[in-house]
């Protein structure tokens, strides 16, 4: 099928820029600079953003056959300087900034047809064109009077200042779908349904008849994997249920849950294990690459006896993007136990069918797939558990708070009809007591926040609006239920600039 290759420069935003071209009915493909390759079905290519500039020592270039080629081309923020370097205008070195919501004027050309003539986009940028390239024009001009667009004259390169990716610009992805349906003409064939049946045949040819253990954790990014691999490999699939500890009270029925779909599920009880090695730890990096490490160490035990060579694993491209795993030029903001979190030397191979999948897309071929409701629409959960939502050091009764916590905090969600409005809800155990008043005395007790927020593909968020009679009883019901508990905090932070998760 008809397909566009993106190139990646290390933007943040570069897997939401393929998942929005698949929305629209094409393939995308995403690929380094240094293994880019076309195929005979490439129509079209995009130069992603990225975080360096031009004049950096350590830049990446254009791959030597992708103008030679021929091929459509569109070049976003670092792919447009590097376009316009390469045709010999002049990019000026960071003196004008322009970052956030920035309003753009728009010309008549083609691809921006039916848009208004002014629309508001998100910009991120030092660098800016400061010469147009010959046989470019001008096609869009941002309010400090920066370039924001470019488009060769045979309008077969087009360049943006801004990306058209992102939800907070406006007709971006009717600027992304005229590129692809019209500039490289590629055909809609693409269907997410097309990907389970690509990703069970991808893993069969992968494995052949060997032998592979599944991380499962009850979340759907594990159990949808698990569908995945037990329709490419059979009975050749073990799935294990590791409880580390640090899980939540929900989690405590997933074995079975599981079983129901014919895996066969191992329960290990790992609790102490993990709970120890955390003991005396307070930074959240480390506890990730704890967690990860007795992770493997575990699964790796579990593994020879049942004589497996592959470990199973549901990571998903947001773990990819966030632990900087994705290129070697993306920012790192944090690391995730499936990701980062793996030791350097490890006895087992690695099997992660949905590492291309943003969380809905998971969902929809767990939707496709049969996958029950139950698993299918829970809220996601960090591989490192409640580790990574306790400030300070994780002990046995820190995590016994919390899930007692988070417990209450649920239920009210689901007998409210919240829960199903909210991508995501937890809660927080801080590292500091505030001073309360409990019957009439003065007590002293831990603070918990909680948090919900609203996204698509976890790559932003924003703050959810909790209905203040909610937000009253789930306050009142953890205070009263959790006698550790002295005040209750709600989280009113957006992604970006916080993450969504704490640590």
């Amino acid at each position: 099928m008809d397909e566009i290759l993106v190139i990646d420069y290390g933007s943040q935003y570069t897997r939401l820029l393929a998942r929005k071209i698949r929305e629209i009915g094409v393939y995308s493909r995403v690929d380094v600079p240094q293994k880019a390759c076309p195929s005979d079905k490439t129509m079209g290519i995009i130069l992603s953003g990225g975080p360096k500039s031009v004049y950096s020592s350590n830049t990446l270039d254009i791959p030597d056959w992708v103008l030679p080629s021929g091929i459509p081309i569109l070049g976003i923020c670092y792919g447009m300087h590097l376009l316009v370097q390469k045709f010999g205008g002049k990019v000026l070195r960071g003196r004008v900034f322009e970052y956030g919501m920035t309003t753009v004027k728009l010309s008549e050309d083609p691809i921006f047809s039916g848009l208004p003539r002014t629309v508001k986009t998100w910009m991120s940028h030092g660098d800016s064109v400061e010469k147009i390239p010959k046989n470019f024009s001008e096609i869009a001009k941002s309010k400090a009077g920066i370039t924001a667009a470019i488009r060769s004259n045979d309008e077969k390169i087009y360049a943006f200042q801004f990306h058209p990716e992102v939800f907070h610009t406006e007709h971006g992805v009717e600027m992304i779908r005229y590129f692809v349906t019209h500039v490289c003409k590629a055909k809609k064939n693409w269907k997410i349904g097309n990907y389970a049946d690509f990703a069970v045949e991808k893993v069969r040819e992968s494995i052949g008849n060997s032998k592979v253990i599944g991380a499962i954790s009850g979340g759907v990014d594990s159990a949808v994997a698990a569908i995945i691999t037990m329709r490419a490999v059979g009975e050749n699939l073990q799935c294990v249920f590791i409880d580390n500890g640090l899980l939540r009270k929900e989690d405590e029925s997933v074995p079975e849950k599981l079983r129901e779909l014919g895996m066969k599920v191992k329960r290990v009880d790992a609790s102490e294990l993990f709970l120890e090695k955390l003991k005396g730890v307070t930074d959240p990096e480390q506890k990730r690459k704890i967690i990860g490490e007795t992770f493997i160490e575990v699964f790796e035990k579990e593994a020879k006896l049942f004589d497996a060579e592959y470990l199973l694993q549901g990571t998903i491209y947001s773990d990819v993007i966030e632990s900087a795993a994705a290129s070697a030029t993306s920012s790192k903001i944090k690391s995730h136990h499936n990701v980062g979190g793996l030791p350097e030397k490890m006895n087992l191979k690695l099997v992660e069918p949905l590492r291309e999948l943003f969380k809905d897309e998971v969902r929809e071929v767990g939707k496709l797939l049969g996958l029950s409701p139950d698993i299918l629409n829970r809220h996601p959960f960090p591989g490192p558990g409640l580790a990574v939502r306790i400030i300070g050091e994780v002990t046995k009764k820190r995590v016994d708070i919390l899930k007692r916590v988070d417990d209450v905090y649920t239920q009210i969600l689901r007998k409210s009809g919240e829960y199903s409005k909210i991508w995501q809800a937890f809660s927080v155990l801080l590292s500091v007591k505030s001073v309360g008043v409990k019957g009439d005395e003065r007590s002293y007790g831990y603070v918990v926040a909680l948090r919900a927020v609203n996204s698509i593909e976890g790559m932003t968020a924003a703050w959810y609006p909790m209905p203040h009679d909610v937000l009253r009883k789930i306050s009142s019901s953890i205070t009263d239920r959790v006698p550790e508990i002295g005040r209750v905090v709600y989280d009113v932070s957006d992604k970006p600039p916080a993450t969504i998760e704490w640590e």
